[in-house]
């Protein structure tokens, strides 16, 4: 199964592989990255290399993909995004997306989500078309929240301590984007 990469303006979208093992421990070893995510700051490159392995058996189990979103000018990998998981009996699918601080605030993240999406609308995934897209964020993580609704998620309500992890259970807020609701300009 050939693994799907989608180009932006400014972007590749790639497959993950062993030799982004030490940009992968940079990206996820920064606090401010990791700060509303379900992973601790990664202490040690065995694992990057153990989250390029799970992204990879995700994959190739149809159960979600992960890309590198690396610059086209130079390659260099400078975040990830995809879908945490899909299911093609129900036509949805649930994002997620990271970026190295040096790169936020210039639209990469907008740019890389809005093609992953425009992907799964079209139908040219291996999850198929898909009808609905959600996205959970942690409150407080105003970046992502104003992410998703410049690309037309709308906020669903919260999700009362349902996600735990660090030692603590966690608030989410749910936010869903349908086909018939999606601009991929």
């Amino acid at each position: 199964m050939v693994f799907p990469s989608l180009e932006t303006d400014r972007l590749l979208l790639t497959e993950l592989c062993v030799d982004d093992e030490a940009d992968l421990f940079n990206l996820f070893s920064n606090p401010s990255v990791v700060e509303y995510y379900d992973l601790d700051v990664f202490r040690e490159h065995s694992q990057a290399a153990n989250l390029i392995s799970l992204f990879k058996s995700r994959y190739e189990e149809q159960q979600g993909i992960r890309w590198a979103i690396r610059l086209k000018s130079s390659g260099r990998l400078i975040g990830t995004c995809g879908f945490n998981s899909w299911s093609s009996k129900m036509s949805n699918a649930v994002i997620g997306y990271d970026l190295l601080p040096e790169f936020w605030r210039k639209g990469y993240s907008s740019e890389a989500v809005r093609a992953i999406i425009s992907a799964g609308f079209a139908g040219i995934l291996p999850c198929g078309e898909l009808h609905r897209v959600q996205a959970d964020t942690v409150p407080g993580n105003r970046a992502s929240e104003s992410l998703l609704r410049r690309l037309g998620f709308k906020e669903e309500g919260l999700r009362r301590e349902c996600g735990y992890w660090k030692n603590k259970f966690h608030d989410l807020k749910c936010f869903g984007l349908l086909r018939s609701e999606f601009s991929a300009t």
